[in-house]
This record gives structure tokens, sequence and C-alpha cells, in this order.
């Protein structure tokens, strides 16, 4: 264990050296002396008072792109929906189905899903909420009335009735196993019949808080709905405000002007504020999934004994102890363990570089006079953890032989390039897609390559498209798990994505706020259930 301790602290110290003198909130050392000289340098002016009695001071990265929530498809958009808007449907831990505006939903055939609705809910403005609305709201999203991306997951719908108010009937023109995964919260919210582009700007629903004001790029006002289905929340306001910079995020954390974030600090950062009185770093496991994925029409990473030895050659718990501080659990499946779909005897890829050593001997990649086998590239966003991670597996394979490159670009530009299939292998994460699993035929059907879904590295195997037909539309779930073994099973041989780990859930938070309990994918539903001293 020693000697993984001054591996990794030797990189550590290496890239700091390499990119001296820029801040690494990474490094435990340089985390704390930015806290501290800023937070002096700052004075005791810089940032607002105490937030007041019964009001949640919340920060997060950036703004949400659309608060409506037939629109809105970016996580911080939904996490900020899922407090305004109530679904059809929610779903708990373990990604089971749970009524929300349906107390039960009755599947008379494949293609009939029948909702039978609360009664009494209303939205924040008085209105009563009906199957009306939520018929409005799906035929503005399927008709073209709303220009919305989440049209996508409904196009098996053919129409859909309400013939009283308590009951919505949806008909389907093809079985869909994962159509009830599409209606829950906060994938997609009701909204009041008639609603048009204001909702962007003044959202009414009928979730656990109303809306009362925003100012773009800074703040979003929400109160208590003393009113909700769910029982009214503890807390009487919340203030989200956007604060981009990472440090100034902790600093506001450290003074008292600031109450709570999520996921939102570095490791060390989290480590150094949780030791400060009167603040709490809250951890629970999470399911965003962080992975590596690979080019398929690249010679040689089409290569499967190539892809299987850079998994061999990937130390997961050596990164997670100590440059995640612990914050992660490694990941065995695109699916997290919780998942009624997870399959816990899929063969895994164990830290084993004499294994990976061995398959890249047998694809035809001896060492050369200079030690190296092979040539890599690996594209990543900016992000300082993705790029300290990097640096990380590129140490772990070059005692392999295999030379990384790390290409670190502005996240547009990533973006665009993995799209359209320009990389070798990148770096990214997947959050709260792939706790339904359906995320496998998005990201590995061959029929879901770009602009159709994630295929990214145009992965392609016969025989698992085969099975992802047969699961999307089985609607027993217990034989829709055993072709899903076998998804799993055929993916893990094949390996088109290393699954690095699952980032737990980090909520540093003033000890005056407290029954923390976050979902799992990482939504701001605690914030409805929480308490405030």
């Amino acid at each position: 264990m020693a000697k993984r301790a001054n591996f990794v602290n030797g990189w550590r110290r290496a890239w700091t050296k390499r990119r001296a003198p820029r801040p690494l909130p990474f490094s435990t050392g340089v985390a704390v002396s930015v806290l501290v000289s800023l937070f002096w340098l700052g004075g005791c002016n810089s940032f607002g008072s105490a937030p007041p009695a019964g009001t949640v001071e919340f920060l997060t990265e950036a703004s949400p792109t659309n608060l409506d929530p037939r629109i809105g498809a970016d996580a911080y958009s939904e996490h900020i929906d899922g407090l305004i808007f109530s679904s059809l449907v929610a779903h708990d831990a373990e990604m089971k189905i749970t009524p929300d505006l349906a107390t039960s939903w009755d599947t008379p055939d494949p293609l009939t899903y029948v909702f039978h609705l609360r009664t009494g809910v209303k939205f924040h403005n008085g209105q009563r909420l009906t199957s009306a609305d939520v018929k409005f709201t799906f035929d503005s999203v399927l008709n073209g009335t709303v220009k919305s991306p989440k049209r996508s997951s409904f196009k098996m719908v053919d129409s859909i009735e309400a013939p009283n108010d308590a009951t919505i009937i949806f008909h389907l023109h093809e079985p869909y196993a994962s159509f009830l995964w599409s209606l829950t919260r906060p994938a997609i919210g009701i909204v009041p019949r008639g609603s048009g582009a204001e909702i962007a700007q003044k959202p009414i629903g009928s979730g656990p808080f109303r809306f009362v004001s925003m100012a773009t790029d800074e703040e979003i006002n929400l109160a208590r709905n003393d009113d909700y289905f769910g029982g009214a929340p503890h807390i009487e306001n919340v203030r989200i405000r956007i604060v981009p910079d990472m440090t100034t995020r902790a600093l506001e954390l450290r003074k008292g002007s600031a109450d709570a974030t999520i996921n939102s600090l570095t490791p060390d950062m989290v480590a150094t504020l949780g030791k400060d009185k009167g603040l709490v770093a809250d951890q629970q496991p999470g399911t965003p999934l962080a992975y590596i994925a690979f080019n398929f029409t690249d010679p040689i990473l089409a290569k499967r004994e190539v892809r299987q030895a850079l998994a061999y050659a990937t130390d997961k718990k050596t990164i997670i102890q100590y440059l995640l501080r612990g914050q992660a659990r490694p990941a065995a499946s695109l699916l997290p363990p919780r998942s009624w779909a997870f399959d816990g005897d899929t063969p895994q890829y164990d830290f084993d570089p004499v294994r990976a050593e061995q398959l890249l001997e047998a694809a035809g990649y001896p060492r050369g006079p200079d030690g190296v086998r092979l040539h890599l590239a690996l594209k990543t966003s900016t992000d300082e953890s993705v790029r300290l991670m990097s640096e990380a597996l590129a140490d772990q394979w070059k005692r392999v032989g295999v030379a990384l490159e790390l290409r670190p670009l502005e996240f547009a530009t990533f973006y665009t390039d993995i799209t359209r299939g320009s990389f070798q292998m990148y770096a990214l994460r997947w959050v709260g897609a792939n706790n339904d699993p359906d995320i496998f035929e998005f990201v590995f059907s061959s029929q879901r390559m770009p602009p159709a879904g994630a295929n990214r590295g145009r992965y392609s195997n016969p025989r698992l498209d085969v099975l992802l037909q047969q699961e999307h539309v089985e609607m027993n779930q217990e034989k829709r798990k055993a072709l899903l073994v076998q998804v799993q099973q055929i993916v893990a041989e094949d390996e088109p994505y290393i699954n690095l780990w699952y980032v737990d859930n980090i909520c540093v938070h003033r000890d005056r706020l407290g029954d923390i309990v976050m979902p799992p994918g990482g939504d701001y539903d605690f914030l409805a259930t929480a308490t405030l001293k």
C-alpha cells in the first residue's frame, strides 16, 4: 500500500510542477492555501450575510437552460424542475417506478397504459390539476407546438385519451419496455393546459416548491408549496444561486453566506471543508458513471485484446483511494448496482498489469527499444479533475508499454469531436441516463450511432443488436432481466467502454441544514424533505 501511495503522490507532484504556477484545487495543500488566502484577502464584506431564517441558500455551478419541463433536458434544468413540477410517476433508490401524480396504473396490453390520477391536486396558481393538463402537456410535445428535445422519448405514442378528470390513457403503436421510465420525475413535468412559452420564465407546477422569481445567470427563488400533495417541505424558501467559480462556492460555504452545494467541489475541497466547524460533508452512494469509450473504426482499438488490456492496466482502486479521496466506487457495469437489472456475475477486469501485457503481446504489439508498445490519444474536457485522472491513467498505462497522449479541449469542441467520431478514446460521465437499462440500446446498438443515439464509438455486434431489440419490447421484467444479463455479458467481453467508477453524491452544507437524503442520481429532491434549524 505504501508503494501505491508513493506512486500517486509522485505523479501528483510531477503534474503540479509541470503546470505551476496555476493553482490546482486537487492538491490538498493548494486547496487550503487558496481557501485561506482568498478568505482573508476578501475581508468580511466579500460575500453576503448569513441567509435569513427559513431560507436555504443553495449554490450551483451553472444556469438551467430552460425551466419549461417539456424542454429543459440538461441536468441543471431537470434538477430544478423536479422541485417545481410533478410527473405522472417517480422512482425510488432501486430505480423502481413509484407513484407521483398517478396513484396507480394498468397495462391491459403492451400498447396501452391507463393512469389513475390523484384527486384534489392543485397547481401553484390554484388551478385544479386534471387529466386534461396531462394530455395537453404530452400533446404539445408530440404535435410540435413545443419544440422539445424530449419528443423522441415519446415517439412510440400514437394517441392520448382523457376519458374523465382522473384518468389518462396512452396508446402506443409499438411496445416499449422503458415507457414508464420516460414519464418519471424530473424527466418531464406536467404543466397547466394552455401553457405557452411564458412557462419557461414563470413556471407553474404542482411540486413541493413554487416559483417566485428569477434573475438570469444569477439566481432562482422558490417558496414552499403548503398544498403539496406529498406534504409541505420544512424549508420555507430556497434561493438557488448560480456561482460558476468553484473556489467562490467553497468560500461562501466557509463564510456562512451559503448553506449547501451538491457535487460541485473537488474531492480535496470536500475533505478540507468537511473539517470546518459548522460545515458537514455528506457522502452517499451515487449512480453517475465515469467511463472511457473506444473508437471501433481505429485499427488499434478495433482489436478486442487491446481494449481488454487497457482495462486490466487500469488501477481503479488506487485512483479512487488517493485521487478521489474515496468519493467513488469501482464500476462493474453501465448500470448502478442498485438497479433491478444489474448483473453481479458479469466478468470484471481487476487490475492485472501482467495479463494486460500478455494481451498486448497477443494483439501484435511487442515493446520497442524505448519500451513503448503503441501510442494512443485520449480526449477529455478541460475540467481539472478529469485532467488529473487522465494523468494517472497515462502513468498506469505507461507501465504496460502504452504511451498515452492527453488532449484536453473546451467542452463544446470536445463534445462536437466525440459526436462526429473524431477521437481514439474519450473520457466522460453518464449522469442519470444509466439508471435505466435502456441505456444499453442507446449507446451500444448499431442503429444508435449519432445523431440517432450515443454509440459514438461506432461499436457493432449483431448478436447484441438482436438481444437489445428483444429487451426493448419485453414487458415481463423477469424475462427482460434474463435478456439484459446476456447483454451485460457480451458488453463485458467486447469492452466498448472501460467502466471506471460510480461517483458518490457529496453535499457540503452548513450544519443548520439536516435530514439530507440525496437521491442516487444527484437530484435536488432532498430539499423537499430536509429540515432547517
